[in-house]
C-alpha cells in the first residue's frame, strides 16, 4: 500500500532533498543564474544584479555556495581588493537543471 511506503520513506535521504539544500534560500539560485549568464562577476556587480540584498546576506550566500563547491572565488592581491566569482565545474553541472527551470518559466508564465 502507498501508505506503508510513505511511512517508511525519508525525504531527507533523496537526491532531491540534497539538491534543495544546496540551492535553497532567496538568493542562491539567482546568484547561480547570474554567473551562468555573465560568467565571472565581481561582488558589487552581483549586488546590483540582485537589487535589494545586504552586503552581509550576499556575502553569506557566496560563502555557502563556495563551501558547497558550486562557485569559485578568486581574490587578487591589490588595493582596493578585487574579488571575482565564477561557477565551478560542479556548479556548471547544475546549470542544466537551472536552465530547465527557466524554460518552464518562459513557457508557463502569464503575461
Amino acid at each position: 500500500m502507498i501508505r506503508d511506503y510513505i511511512e517508511e520513506a525519508n525525504f531527507e535521504d533523496t537526491g532531491f532533498s540534497y539538491t534543495l539544500s544546496l540551492i535553497s534560500g532567496k538568493h542562491k539560485m539567482v546568484i547561480l543564474y547570474c554567473l551562468m549568464e555573465f560568467g565571472t562577476v565581481r561582488f558589487n556587480a552581483l549586488k546590483r544584479y540582485l537589487k535589494k540584498v545586504s552586503d552581509k546576506t550576499l556575502s553569506n550566500n557566496l560563502k555557502e555556495l563556495e563551501a558547497d563547491r558550486l562557485i569559485l572565488r578568486k581574490e587578487y592581491p591589490q588595493i582596493p581588493p578585487k574579488v571575482e566569482y565564477s561557477l565551478s565545474d560542479r556548479g556548471r553541472s547544475l546549470m542544466a537543471v537551472l536552465d530547465q527551470l527557466c524554460v518552464w518559466g518562459e513557457e508557463n508564465r502569464e503575461l
